[in-house]
């Protein structure tokens, strides 16, 4: 049924759509165009074309089978990051992140080792929280410290999309495409550490690079900012986001359940302490954990359901069948795992990872371990290639531009290349 939807008009129809849909998403940051809102549409009407393409055939029960279970996958992986952005919007308004800002841009250290400092807090808070808020969080530090100087801006900014995205791909907490990886049960939880040192010297590489362009003079652009107190209460929720952590990844483990039942159990731990929150605090206006899922980034969310959706329906047509018999029956597995990271540089890596686990290619450990790194780190070979990158160039506007990513994108290169090449040598037994 596939094959006849294919070289169908619902096929042709589909696949235009959805190119005309993500057109639109990159163009978002020039038209101010909503990314949820063109792939809610197509997602929609590829959905439609389908469904009536079979109808009064045999494959009608079969469509309603295949969104159902594709929808399923959407639902699990919205709340788990629900509950994720939740905890970080929390810790957010306990000033954690505050506090850490204005204890850095206080410290006075050079900016060679504010360089250093904040990529390596970038790569290893990433794993934790996700690639996006922390490159925020770094950005604005950077930007603080940085004042005038603006080379300083742009090497730290491009340092710590690489070291966020980094750090992002050894962990399922880090990365959409890593959380999606692991809710398919493609790699487990403590698999993906063998990426650890992969994932370190694709940062690590560039990093020592760029570091030697950076001035030693001590900063002064902290003198005399005030320190920043956190809230009641803000260690003993992040070490909640930590049991929230442990409960979804035991809970996979050893129960065999979804990662998502242990994040709506660790929504359960953040509502409980909330209300003890709420009685017992001072400050002005009642603590109301609702107040921090209702500020999530919906918009994303639903631009997930959209990319998810289309790349269901594409993949029900017979799209992703032709697609993986290409990359991964014509061309070596290395070599199509390598094209996917170059390719997430200029496409956004979500519809290139889900579209990899829908058409679940035979491939050793090795190789999916492959993709899911390539898929992490590949965006930042351009500052357009991830969420983080997009973010800094809002956050740091005039200082860290496409081009002056641009301009280092053949060391980053280097350290994608070599980082490459240390997986497949130091997990060569998994291939």
């Amino acid at each position: 049924m596939e094959h006849d939807l294919l070289s169908s008009w619902v096929g042709v129809s589909a696949l235009s759509i959805f190119i005309v849909a993500y057109l639109f998403v990159m163009v978002e940051e020039y038209t101010k165009f909503r990314k949820s809102k063109p792939v809610l549409l197509a997602a929609g009407l590829l959905w439609l074309f389908v469904a009536i393409g079979v109808q009064g055939t045999p494959a009608a029960a079969e469509v309603h089978e295949h969104f159902r279970h594709t929808f399923l996958e959407y639902a699990e992986i919205l709340l788990f990051l629900m509950v994720a952005m939740s905890y970080i919007n929390v810790l957010e308004e306990r000033r954690v992140f505050a506090a850490l800002r204005s204890y850095l841009v206080r410290s006075g250290w050079s900016y060679r080792k504010l360089f250093w400092l904040t990529g390596t807090l970038a790569f290893f808070i990433s794993p934790v929280a996700d690639n996006l808020t922390t490159a925020l969080l770094m950005g604005a530090v950077v930007v603080a410290v940085g004042g005038a100087y603006s080379k300083f801006i742009a090497l730290s900014c491009i340092n710590v999309v690489v070291a966020a995205n980094a750090g992002g791909a050894f962990s399922p907490f880090g990365d959409i495409t890593t959380l999606m990886v692991w809710q398919k049960g493609v790699v487990k939880f403590s698999e993906f550490f063998a990426l650890f040192v992969p994932s370190l010297v694709v940062w690590f590489v560039p990093a020592l690079i760029m570091s030697r362009f950076v001035s030693t003079e001590p900063t002064t652009a902290g003198e005399g900012e005030a320190a920043v107190s956190m809230k009641l209460g803000a260690k003993r929720m992040m070490l909640l986001f930590l049991l929230t952590i442990v409960t979804a990844v035991l809970g996979h483990n050893f129960l065999h359940m979804p990662p998502v039942y242990g994040m709506l159990f660790g929504l359960g731990y953040m509502k409980v302490f909330g209300y003890y929150l709420k009685i017992r605090s001072t400050e002005d206006g009642p603590f109301d954990v609702m107040h921090h899922v209702q500020r999530i980034e919906w918009d994303t969310l639903l631009f997930f359901y959209g990319i998810i959706m289309c790349v269901g329906a594409l993949g029900y047509i017979g799209y992703l069948a032709e697609l993986s018999q290409f990359a991964y029956g014509e061309l070596d597995h290395t070599v199509a795992n390598v094209g996917v990271g170059i390719l997430s540089a200029i496409i956004d890596n979500i519809p290139i990872m889900f579209a990899v686990l829908s058409m679940n290619p035979e491939m050793s450990h090795g190789q999916w371990l492959l993709v899911t790194l390539t898929a992490g780190v590949g965006g930042s070979l351009l500052s357009i290639g991830s969420a983080a990158g997009v973010a800094l160039m809002g956050a740091a506007h005039g200082h860290y531009t496409f081009f002056s990513h641009l301009r280092w994108t053949p060391v980053i290169a280097l350290g994608y290349g070599l980082g490459i090449w240390v997986h497949l040598v130091l997990n060569a037994h998994l291939f």
